[in-house]
């Protein structure tokens, strides 16, 4: 698999704190991934290392194979968390200006402004001040600042920050309309639905080493416990009596009467299809389907156990 960005082994300490301790990341050309972690976990280290405000220790940060190099700044797109538009500034100068910095010329910046303020329908904004704005709308300027150069690795930290719902549907259709395009996307956030939505890879950090990493589909099929809801419509007992074939039942919640949502786990390899068999002859089921983990249930549950092997460690030292 080709990699945009590949660390090996990365360790960045500001004095006697570690933020990074060998980390290792390997991020796929072309895929929205994912960087977890609690406050303070090292994931803003990270960004800052790909962005070289700031450099590691040690350990390797590659792009595209190479050694990362200034070279490679104009290929990068940074949204950060906390914005830096120049609030006095007009919107307008201030995205040519900025764009100017990415190295684009003047005409071919004035033209990408023109389509995006467009697509946004925002021309209105051109002589408008930042200060002006909402937090949401500046939040629409930084967005588009940021994808103008039309970057090869975008790193996007809180996109939604700000947001109004029907804005945050926009930003995320754009978010997946640039990744159909090509654009690889590092996407920092604390919104784990969102990363269900949109993320195929992740890596969770916390207390500066990654504690997990991987596929989201593998992730959350890793750490599901292999239970099924079902609605039917139908006597209880004549269901009750059909979990014999092989099944427990978790969860009953009586919707009416007649129709009932469960939680069944099977017990042993028994398949849902023996239940299914044995059902549908007394119940109709209206859907069946597996509940698979929670990003966010995963998370939480990631980093306690993370946090009870540190204070354990800690004990034995």
């Amino acid at each position: 698999m080709d990699h945009i960005i590949a660390a090996s082994n990365l360790t960045k300490t500001f004095g006697d704190y570690t933020a990074l301790d060998r980390v290792n990341i390997k991020i796929p050309k072309g895929a929205i991934y994912g960087l977890l972690g609690p406050n303070g976990a090292g994931k803003t280290t990270f960004i800052r290392l790909i962005n070289q405000i700031t450099k590691p220790d040690s350990g390797e940060l590659l792009y595209k194979g190479e050694s990362l190099n200034e070279t490679h700044i104009s290929k990068i797109g940074y949204l950060p968390e906390e914005r830096g538009l120049y609030k006095k500034m007009k919107i307008g100068e201030q995205a040519l200006y900025l764009a100017q910095l990415k190295g684009m010329s003047f005409n071919d910046a004035k033209l990408k402004l023109q389509y995006w303020f467009e697509k946004f329908d925002i021309i209105s904004w051109w002589d408008k001040k930042i200060e002006d704005l909402s937090k949401g709308m500046a939040q629409k300027i930084q967005f588009i600042v940021t994808v103008l150069h039309e970057p090869e690795l975008l790193i996007l930290d809180e996109p939604f920050s700000g947001f109004d719902p029907i804005n945050t549907e926009l930003i995320k259709r754009e978010i997946l309309e640039l990744k159909k395009k090509g654009t690889t996307i590092i996407f920092s956030t604390h919104n784990m639905q969102s990363v269900e939505e949109i993320c195929s890879y992740i890596t969770l950090i916390d207390n500066s080493k990654i504690i997990l990493q991987g596929n989201v589909k593998r992730i959350r099929n890793k750490f599901s416990d292999n239970e099924y809801e079902i609605r039917f419509e139908g006597n209880m007992i004549s269901f009750t009596n059909a979990l014999w074939t092989g099944f427990e039942l978790i969860q009953h919640n009586p919707l009416s009467k007649t129709i009932h949502t469960v939680i069944v786990k099977p017990i042993g390899k028994t398949s849902i299809n023996v239940l299914i068999s044995s059902i549908i002859t007394s119940c109709k089921i209206q859907y069946i389907k597996e509940k698979k983990a929670n990003m966010n249930d995963i998370f939480i549950r990631a980093v306690k156990e993370n946090e009870l092997k540190i204070l354990e460690t800690n004990r034995n030292e």
